[in-house]
């Protein structure tokens, strides 16, 4: 089952996608109005559960149009979670990588804050690059959707876009590099699913002026942490009471001499959720 959020005449709604086939979720309940108030309920997945039989009866066409599965939620990373990730940050490192080996080795992980919903944008929507910038990428991420409490209700796609730049010149530029309008895409649904997941494909393609430019795949088997170790460092001293979205890392990265421009088009795909895709500004 696939949650999404959708633009009605009543204003944003959401969605169940149940083998192919849309209904009206928000319809059923006032507990499924808007994202915030499907992840403050005690349990989200067997609240999706429960509605099945009344939401068949709310059918809605194909034309439904998407946007960010997210309203007033927090985004937050996670960094240096695969291998791949740690040797781009040190390669990009003025300052020298060691301390990038720590953390791939440390106990604590790599969290820090991404975005508000504000900077967030949808499905077809334009990602942005920082005109201060020569060299930025995308890293195309597996999202956790995490309830009120803490728990892994779903999964998404994310789009970490960076400045590596920014950040290779000093870590304490980190927040710079990756805080700024239009710095996260999100999407284009929640896979529900409150059960450790199977290893997820991921692959992105970017697009420039009609020709492929970078194509590449990798595996949520990658990763050197799990999710729940991460959703567990990031609720230990902070609350969400509408919930919160979490970027797991990336393990796919543009070669270095790669660097977005406006016009490209960016498609990620993880097995499972489906196609984010984002054109550059």
């Amino acid at each position: 089952m696939h949650i999404f959020r959708f633009l009605s005449l009543q204003g944003p709604r959401l969605g169940l996608d149940i083998e192919g086939e849309r209904y009206d979720l928000s319809a059923v309940a006032p507990e499924f109005a808007d994202i915030s108030d499907w992840l403050s309920l005690s349990d989200p997945v067997v609240a999706v559960h429960n509605a099945l039989p009344q939401v068949l009866a709310f059918p809605l066409g194909s034309e439904a149009i998407l946007l960010a599965p997210l309203d007033v939620q927090e985004v937050w990373a996670s960094g240096v979670t695969y291998l791949r990730s740690k040797e781009a940050r040190v390669e990009e490192s003025i300052a020298g990588g060691d301390f990038y080996d720590q953390v791939y080795e440390a106990e604590r992980p790599e969290i820090f804050f991404k975005a508000t919903a504000l900077r967030v944008v949808g499905p077809g929507k334009a990602i942005r690059i920082r005109r201060d910038s020569a060299w930025n990428v995308p890293e195309p991420e597996l999202a956790l959707v995490l309830s009120s409490e803490g728990a892994i209700v779903g999964y998404t796609i994310g789009n970490d876009v960076s400045s590596r730049s920014i950040e290779g010149e000093n870590p304490l530029y980190l927040p710079q590099a990756k805080v700024y309008d239009g710095s996260c895409a999100l999407g284009p649904v929640i896979a529900v699913s409150e059960n450790h997941q199977k290893a997820r494909a991921i692959q992105m393609t970017i697009m420039r002026n009609g020709a492929l430019v970078f194509s590449g795949e990798t595996s949520t088997g990658q990763m050197r942490r799990t999710t729940e170790e991460l959703a567990n460092y990031l609720f230990r001293e902070l609350t969400f009471s509408a919930g919160v979205f979490l970027l797991t890392g990336t393990g796919l990265v543009p070669p270095d001499d790669f660097t977005l421009r406006p016009g490209d088009v960016v498609r990620i795909t993880i097995e499972g959720i489906g196609i984010l895709e984002n054109f550059v500004a």
